[in-house]
């Protein structure tokens, strides 16, 4: 895929208002802990031309690669490390840095990796369930769903999907897998089926599409990695520097705003989420759910 169409297909969500909050200025050195599809980071580098900086981390291999085709102009201002955002001590110390002028994190997943074959995000296909955003990971779905017991299972659909059918749904499970391993989506996606009575299948999602994302939170331990970062990012802001977090989910939201409100290096900027306008959502049905939270970093 070229740097073209993916400019047609992706297209990330509250731009105007992330990049407005994060005040880009020519010349400052910003991170995008989450470089994704590049959307951010190409947009940043514009702002900040013509000698800004932005260092992006990611971990998916799969989503380096083809951001740095989407970037186009400003590459050779970019640096790109394969590492989550929980590591930015590490990340920034690589890159030769201790501070930054802004950081943004958009928390979502881009539709070409939930879309991507053979990582096991979707049940629209029927491969190995894996869902590891760093295929370097040890822990797959598929062990989560072998080895968990019938009520970490529960908690995990309960907690990270908001599952209401989560004890059936788990029960069913392991029922199944005393038959056989469970070890691809299709699999489970027709296990959960079987699990939740008609009458409570939703109308407009998929009944699996709260498990498939309580699963991969679970495996890639997202909402840990998120408080982690939200903990340690203000000691690598300067003074007067934003942290700006796009979230997706109500459990997302709630953890940024409860951390970026307790800590004493912050201002909270933002005391209601910006959402996006019914224009981009018209144009980006995805971004529907999207919140964006700011922070600034006390002189």
């Amino acid at each position: 895929m070229t740097g073209v169409s993916l400019r047609k297909v992706h297209q990330p969500v509250l731009l105007e208002q992330a990049l407005e909050m994060l005040n880009v200025v020519p010349g400052g050195v910003y991170m995008d802990g989450t470089f994704g599809l590049g959307g951010h980071t190409r947009e940043i580098l514009k702002r900040s031309a013509p000698d800004g900086k932005v260092v992006a981390f990611d971990w998916d291999e799969d989503a380096i690669r083809l951001g740095l085709e989407n970037v186009g102009r400003g590459r050779d201002r970019l640096q790109v490390i394969r590492r989550n955002f929980r590591e930015i001590d590490v990340g920034l110390r690589e890159a030769g840095l201790e501070a930054v002028d802004g950081i943004l994190i958009d928390i979502g997943l881009s539709s070409l990796q939930l879309e991507a074959e053979g990582r096991g995000f979707s049940f629209n296909r029927n491969e190995p369930l894996d869902m590891r955003m760093d295929r370097r990971r040890p822990i797959t779905a598929a062990q989560i769903v072998a080895d968990s017991t019938e009520e970490e299972l529960a908690d995990i659909f309960y907690y990270y999907g908001d599952e209401k059918q989560s004890r059936r749904i788990a029960e069913t499970i392991v029922k199944e897998r005393k038959k056989s391993r469970i070890e691809m989506t299709g699999q489970l996606a027709q296990i959960v089926g079987k699990a939740v009575p008609k009458k409570y299948h939703p109308t407009k999602i998929h009944v699996a599409t709260k498990v498939f994302q309580a699963l991969r939170i679970a495996v890639n331990e997202e909402l840990a990695n998120l408080g982690t970062i939200l903990e340690k990012a203000p000691d690598y802001l300067r003074p007067k520097s934003r942290i700006c977090i796009i979230s997706f989910h109500s459990l997302e939201d709630r953890i940024v705003k409860r951390i970026l409100s307790r800590t004493e290096k912050l201002k909270v900027v933002t005391k209601k989420p910006i959402t996006p306008d019914d224009k981009e959502i018209k144009r980006n049905p995805r971004a529907r759910s999207s919140r964006l939270r700011v922070a600034e970093r006390l002189a």
